[in-house]
């Protein structure tokens, strides 16, 4: 079931790298050549190991065939991205974890400078690189993860110019699309949260490691051009139904019980909001399937939830500063841009 390549010339194989690329891919052929392809292009040495979640494309053979220096990792069925991402740190032997999408394209010196990054941001655990859209790239995609004190989370930066995030700084969290952690942070936050599947579970993670004290930095001059949602696509009844399930687990697990109790009638005022607008563009259902769900899955989520929060290092006001308190204006923007791209397509 599982089949492992180990000879990469990306590294000396005699010497353990120092860091590894995940790559999740699913069905995702017609975009990882390229990505593949930029990655044997970075001027940084590393590991590169491809896990496919079961593709029936052919994905696994164009790896095998053109990039023998890649290491494989087959699944033989979806397990989701953050299941698929933990496989990947599991095999990997890096001491830096990056994580990358396969339908993007990053700069040659990405790697390096989002490695450097880290390592001179204070006390930095992870960081964030600058995404911009593949054919759109002055336009940002993500210049790091932002969460409101209402529980809403939304890309910083999202469908604005590149101009106005070119500074260095530290942010909530990290773009699970293209990031990069220390191992020892990776693995004591947990690693990804594998019941949530697929979205969110980057903020998720982001989240637990500010409760431990890691703070992550974004570095605006390690650039990423994404394609955005390409295995998903950008607005549809999936990526819905996982984003408003996740998002309600994300809530309770991670909010320290001071913050919980202050946030929740305008959470509550969120959630409607968010409704009205899913009714609006003709996705209430897989909403309200989503909130039941998380509903259903309550009892996990508040078993984890004593765990994170008896961990926790960090006061309650420091999470409360972490916490954007504009949610609206944010989210009505992410919305809107995010629709004028799926009906562009």
């Amino acid at each position: 079931m599982k089949n492992l390549h180990d000879a990469s010339p990306l590294t000396n194989d005699t010497i353990p790298p120092d860091v590894s690329v995940i790559v999740v891919n699913y069905n995702g052929r017609a975009h990882l050549d390229r990505c593949l392809s930029a990655m044997v292009r970075q001027d940084t040495a590393h590991e590169l190991v491809v896990v496919d979640n079961g593709s029936d494309d052919g994905s696994l053979d164009l790896v095998r065939e053109r990039y023998p220096m890649v290491r494989t990792l087959s699944l033989g069925r979806n397990v989701g991205f953050a299941a698929a991402n933990n496989a990947g740190a599991r095999a990997a032997k890096g001491r830096y974890l990056a994580f990358l999408n396969n339908d993007t394209e990053p700069d040659p010196r990405w790697l390096g400078v989002l490695r450097s990054g880290l390592d001179a941001g204070d006390g930095a655990g992870f960081a964030t690189s600058r995404i911009v859209y593949m054919d759109a790239r002055s336009v940002i995609d993500s210049a790091g993860d932002v969460l409101t004190r209402w529980g809403g989370a939304f890309k910083r930066g999202h469908g604005g110019p590149v101009a106005a995030v070119l500074e260095p700084r530290e942010v909530f969290g990290a773009c699970g699309a293209a990031c990069l952690f220390r191992r020892e942070v990776f693995e004591a936050v947990g690693g990804f949260d594998e019941d949530f599947f697929l979205v969110f579970e980057d903020v998720d993670l982001s989240y637990r490691a500010q409760l431990l004290g890691y703070r992550c930095f974004y570095v605006p001059d390690a650039v990423v051009a994404h394609a955005g949602s390409a295995t998903l696509g950008r607005v549809n009844r999936t990526t819905v139904f996982y984003g408003q399930r996740n998002l309600e687990w994300l809530y309770v697990k991670n909010t320290p019980g001071p913050l919980l109790v202050a946030t929740l009638p305008g959470h509550l005022v969120y959630v409607v909001a968010a409704a009205t607008y899913y009714a609006a563009v003709g996705l209430l259902s897989p909403f309200i399937s989503g909130k039941w769900a998380a509903l259903r899955g309550l009892g996990g989520a508040l078993r984890k939830r004593r765990s994170i929060q008896r961990r926790r290092r960090v006061s309650s006001r420091d999470v409360w500063r972490l916490l954007d308190r504009r949610w609206l204006v944010h989210k009505l923007r992410e919305k809107r841009f995010d629709l004028g791209l799926a009906r562009s397509v």
